[in-house]
């Protein structure tokens, strides 16, 4: 087994990461919504990263860390743990790259989700997240195999490639006052702060996470990571037990603020998306704005960019998120 260890990210890496993904990546568009602007006197840019390769932002950071491989690690494959998006990058990013992929899954996983990276031609190997460690499991199936490990968000080459999407709103809409981010491991929102810091730095990030899985805002404000093991909510993206190591002095020193919502705010904010805006979001897709909605920020007069991190989610369960 090989795991890559790394310094921190700088947005030099998020510039580099960007280089390696054109042409590879789409270039997702930024949506409008005059009934959002007007619900909240502000201008909302929604970027909108559920209509990514693989269906969210999770695309970038896998395949920039996997182009990355030497020929050595390309011929032995990569490994991760995943509940489904990044399982699904990984996936589509090895086929792209002509190497094995093996997925630890938990066995409740989002069947779309679990179908889908099998159809991108990984292997996967299922679990029990109440009885069984998945890291470790990761651990020992890389060792025995040879491949290198890739955690979801804890990975400077990870954080780096998730750094794009920021990096590509900022660059489409100059001159946001805020930027609203999605929260699980940390990925996507130390990402983005590289990104604000060095193209927007008066704009004010802001992490958003489920009010059961807030271990974020817990650790922002105790100044160190806090674990919370078993976190319940729709949001399935965002049930990463702690913030990765990397991750954590990134968005301690870049973001303003983290705020929480309720998984019905997350139903709302999905039927929103889906009436208003004609576009599929899956839960921990709709956690930033439903933040911007819900997290008691005033944010009249303001240019606020919100990005949609994902939209893989079970039509059924997808239905039944509207209806309730």
């Amino acid at each position: 087994m090989s795991v890559v260890t790394l310094p921190l990210p700088t947005f030099d890496d998020v510039a580099d990461a960007a280089e390696r993904l054109k042409n590879v990546a789409h270039t997702t568009p930024v949506l409008r919504c005059g009934t959002a602007d007007r619900q909240y006197r502000a201008q909302f840019f929604f970027k909108c990263e559920n209509l990514q390769r693989s269906g969210s932002f999770k695309f970038r950071g896998a395949f920039n860390t996997l182009a990355r491989f030497t020929p050595e690690q390309r011929k032995a494959g990569v490994l991760t743990f995943s509940a489904g998006n990044h399982a699904q990058a990984i996936a589509l990013s090895a086929r792209l790259l002509d190497m094995p992929a093996l997925i630890v899954m938990p066995e409740d996983a989002a069947a779309s989700k679990m179908a889908a990276t099998r159809e991108y031609g990984a292997q996967v190997v299922t679990y029990n997240p109440r009885t069984e460690d998945r890291l470790a499991i990761s651990r020992k199936l890389a060792l025995e195999r040879g491949m290198t490990l890739v955690p979801p968000s804890d990975h400077a080459d990870v954080i780096a490639g998730q750094g794009t999407v920021a990096k590509e709103l900022l660059e489409q809409v100059p001159n946001l006052d805020y930027l609203f981010v999605c929260l699980g491991g940390g990925g996507l929102l130390a990402g983005s702060v590289l990104a604000a810091q060095a193209l927007a730095p008066n704009c004010q990030v802001i992490g958003v996470e489920p009010e059961n899985a807030n271990d974020g805002q817990q650790s922002l404000r105790k100044g160190e990571i806090v674990e919370i093991p078993y976190p319940t909510t729709i949001a399935d993206g965002a049930q990463a037990p702690a913030l990765g190591k990397l991750n954590f002095p990134i968005i301690q020193q870049g973001v303003e603020e983290i705020v929480t919502v309720s998984d019905l705010q997350l139903m709302q904010t999905m039927r929103f998306f889906a009436e208003r805006m004609k576009i599929v979001v899956e839960p921990t897709g709709a956690l930033a704005f439903a933040g911007a909605c819900n997290g008691g920020i005033s944010l009249g007069g303001k240019r606020v960019g919100v990005i949609v991190s994902g939209g893989n989610v079970d039509l059924k369960r997808y239905a039944r998120f509207l209806a309730d």
